[in-house]
């Protein structure tokens, strides 16, 4: 391989916070288990930060879609009708954000 292919470890861009506990989300939403079941539970890690949680879970209730129970363990269990969430080929939920012209998939 030719040196200019070569991509120097150091200009790896690192996924922040929030989309990796997005695309965890996401990954847990369209798994077809769920799918068939019509819901999920979402734990907390370590990993996940207050702000990053807070934003996530407040993208998630803003879906008219999705119905949120916050349990006493921390987790969130997300629930959808037959075909709210099944009619999309790729659940993805965006978050809002000014000073980025992409939005975050999760």
């Amino acid at each position: 391989m030719s040196d200019h292919m070569k991509s120097p470890p150091n200009q790896r861009q690192e996924m922040t916070g929030i989309e990796r506990l997005s695309l965890r989300v996401s990954a847990m939403i369209n798994h077809p288990l769920a799918q068939t079941q019509r819901w999920v539970t979402v734990h907390r890690l370590d990993t996940d930060g207050d702000a990053e949680w807070e934003e996530v879970m407040g993208v998630l209730a803003e879906t008219p879609e999705l119905e949120l129970t916050f349990n006493d363990d921390e987790s969130v269990t997300v629930r959808w009708e037959r075909g709210s969430v099944e009619e999309r080929d790729d659940f993805v939920v965006e978050r809002d954000n000014e000073q980025q012209e992409e939005a975050a998939p999760f």
